[in-house]
């Protein structure tokens, strides 16, 4: 019998040293249940949670482990860990002694022990507890551990695979979970708690802080139990909650990485992004939509480019929760309708086909086109109109009449093909779906889509995809845009004069370094955007709500604006000058005069314009004159006209703005009552169907329309339906 008993020893020694891995394949095996990203530079940007079936962080060496917690671990588990070599014989006849007589006696398990079987799936307990043959194995395994591994080792690999409450895995864990600081700054009444939980990690919360408190007392410190009971109440309750220590930087960004690269548990990855621009980028979206909170704005998203290497330098999803009601949602890759920022890629097309140059002279005038929805009437943000102007100030100050005139010499189809080929991969119907109003940005894009679309611009027509993370191959540019035409677009959007008609000389477009910029504004101030560059980074800010719900008077001017402004700004600061660029092949200069062909006043001034080669004029002469050429009557509103209230924008911006030509001392009467005198004249619209009339001075009509307005009436905010003018 005794030789069988020591072959067996020898059996299960030899099976136990083959099965037992080395503390190094341990350590090197062990991964985390999160991804951390880290920037640019190295440091920690992102942590996120990919294993949902443990919760486990990455792994802690002994030194950065808190003496109280190893003191109470030892005093609770294995008071004699440095006198055995792996089995405490004496521990196993207090035990068997116990078990004679009925008593509670703590189990003469062993630190080394227990880690025999975390190592080991064979030797791990079941429902009804080890078996016979288990027990023997998991010995065996632990005097292996011993001969093998220092001390050191056995209790840093325990602290790191023990499980704890629930999910919870590992020291690292528990003490980011349930206390909110690092393994190396657990105090006494902690580490009693962690250690208490090796125990019973599913014990209720009196036996735990019962069992707590007597190590405490054990390692001979006097302490009120009520008060461990209160901290182990706290502990606990925080269980389930999200690592309150997480780096928690880019949140968006990661989720949308882990995704598309299926990125394992346990990785590290180095991202492209920056840290300092990332946080300083986070912190400015906050507080300026904290300043436009009281007009009802929640939301907004942001990204940066290089421009040279497509890298993602910044990606801000969200402001957060202290704003927003969905802060999950990604404003970067959310659908938005993409109001005027479309207008230069449509100007692009019409310069590379040649249909128009930046000095040619478009007809602001009011418009009305038949659609299948009925009678499309644009209307510029500033709700009047300028009558001729050229592409540089229609571009510029985006003007909305002149960009549907562009379109219908472009074509819709055209439009669409061309920004699909950018990469807005959700423009999936033809250009006819979205007729002329593509051209004003009636359509849904990606904030990431349509900055980096920009980023073509700013690279003289060269496309390529963002780059993600520094392992990723640097994407190799695809001509897509015309370099000439591109500059010329550049350069418009760099103008402040053309803008200033809109915008004004100085405004939160204009930067102390060559930058290209233009905003945008959807249907009902739904949606804000600004998007530019500078010679290096391109910058897209998008801010409204993600319910759909409008804003309350809020352009792209002062929604998105100031947020692209101090963004680039600061990434400028560890850049080279960003400073004019140098005209392409294929593009000239000339002197430009206007003059109309009546008066021979000049349309605009005198000045030098770029165009492409073959396309110059000198000389450009406005030839037309709508107001000359056609008979008296009403310019606007137009026969049939619909117009729709919104209650959330102020009234004065509401204001319908009546037009009439070749009429003297005209007069203008509403539903049988004078309301004005003038070829122009304001009135505060009122739900219902109208009849318009202008009359001349002597009373005769010359003509009349119909229109209806719809909408909420707010009885505080619009004057009566019709207010009479007195005869004078």
């Amino acid at each position: 019998m005794k030789c069988f008993v020591c072959a067996l020893g020898a059996v299960l020694l030899s099976s136990a040293s083959w099965a037992n891995p080395s503390f190094k394949e341990v350590k090197a095996a062990w991964r985390s249940s999160d991804v951390l990203l880290l920037d640019r530079q190295g440091a920690p940007l992102q942590r996120i949670r990919v294993d949902m079936k443990t919760r486990k962080l990455d792994w802690v060496a002994l030194p950065d482990i808190s003496p109280a917690m190893r003191h109470a671990l030892l005093i609770s588990e294995d008071k004699r860990f440095y006198q055995h070599s792996g089995v405490d014989w004496s521990g196993v006849a207090a035990a068997a002694w116990g078990n004679v007589w009925n008593s509670k006696t703590r189990g003469a398990s062993t630190i080394t022990m227990q880690l025999a079987g975390l190592l080991d799936e064979d030797l791990k307990a079941r429902n009804q507890g080890r078996s016979v043959w288990q027990k023997v194995g998991q010995s065996w395994s632990a005097t292996w551990l011993e001969r093998e591994w220092s001390k050191a080792e056995i209790l840093e690999a325990y602290l790191n695979k023990v499980s704890f409450r629930g999910e919870i895995v590992g020291l690292s864990a528990l003490s980011h979970t349930l206390f909110g600081k690092t393994p190396a700054g657990l105090n006494l009444t902690e580490a009693a708690i962690a250690t208490a939980l090796i125990r019973g990690p599913n014990a209720s919360v009196d036996r735990v802080a019962s069992r707590a408190c007597k190590i405490v007392q054990d390692l001979g410190r006097q302490v009120a139990c009520s008060s461990i009971k209160v901290d182990t109440e706290i502990a606990i309750s925080r269980s389930k909650a999200p690592n309150p220590l997480a780096e928690n930087n880019a949140p968006h960004f990661a989720r949308k990485l882990i995704a598309q690269q299926k990125i394992s548990p346990g990785s590290t990855v180095k991202t492209t992004l920056s840290l300092p621009l990332q946080q300083y980028a986070s912190t400015v979206l906050k507080r300026h939509l904290a300043a436009l909170a009281k007009r009802n704005v929640q939301d907004g998203a942001l990204i940066v480019l290089d421009n040279r290497s497509g890298d993602i330098l910044a990606w801000v999803g969200s402001a957060g929760a202290a704003t927003s009601n969905a802060y999950d949602v990604d404003g970067v890759t959310a659908l938005r309708q993409a109001g005027s920022t479309l207008k230069p890629f449509l100007y692009q097309l019409a310069f590379e086909k040649k249909y128009l140059t930046a000095a040619s002279l478009l007809d602001d005038s009011p418009l009305a086109l038949q659609t299948g929805g009925g009678l499309y009437a644009p209307q510029n943000y500033t709700k009047d109109f300028k009558g001729f102007v050229s592409v540089r100030t229609a571009l510029g100050a985006s003007l909305n009449v002149p960009a549907v005139r562009a379109i219908e010499m472009v074509s819709p189809n055209a439009l669409r093909d061309r920004l699909y080929a950018l990469g807005m991969k959700s423009l999936e119907q033809d250009g006819d779906y979205y007729g002329a109003s593509l051209a004003l940005g009636a359509a849904d894009v990606r904030l990431i889509e349509l900055t980096n679309a920009y980023r073509t611009l700013a690279n003289a027509g060269n496309w390529s995809a963002p780059r993600w993370t520094v392992a990723d191959a640097a994407a190799k540019p695809t001509a897509k845009l015309d370099p000439a035409s591109s500059f010329i677009v550049a350069d418009i959007l760099s103008d402040r004069t053309a803008r200033s008609r809109t915008f004004g000389l100085e405004s939160a477009l204009s930067t102390r370094y060559w930058s290209a910029v233009k905003t945008g504004t959807s249907k009902d101030m739904r949606d804000n955007w600004t998007v530019g560059f500078s010679r290096h980074f391109t910058v897209g800010v998008w801010v409204g709500n993600a319910s759909g719900e409008p804003m309350w008077d809020v352009s792209g001017m002062h929604g998105a604006a100031p947020v692209w402004q101090a963004v680039l700004d600061f990434a400028q600061q560890s850049a080279p000058a960003s400073r004019t660029p140098t005209p392409p092949k294929g593009v000239t200069s000339r002197q430009v005069r206007y003059q109309d062909d009546v008066s021979q006043n000049p349309t605009e001034a005198t000045r030098k314009e770029w165009f492409l080669a073959g396309t110059e004029r000198e000389v450009i002469v406005a030839e037309t004159q709508p107001e000359r050429n056609q008979a008296p009557g009403i310019i606007a509103p137009l026969d049939g006209s619909i117009f729709a209230l919104d209650p959330d924008m102020p009234p004065n911006n509401q204001r319908l703005v009546f037009r009439a030509r070749g009429v003297a001392n005209a007069q203008w009467w509403l539903d049988g009552k004078q309301i004005g005198r003038g070829l122009q004249t304001k009135w505060f619209p009122w739900p219902g169907r109208h009849q318009l009339e202008l009359r001349d001075a002597q009373g005769k009509i010359v003509e009349k329309v119909r229109f209806e307005v719809r909408g909420a009436v707010l009885a505080n905010q619009f004057s009566a339906p019709v207010k009479a003018v007195k005869n004078k």
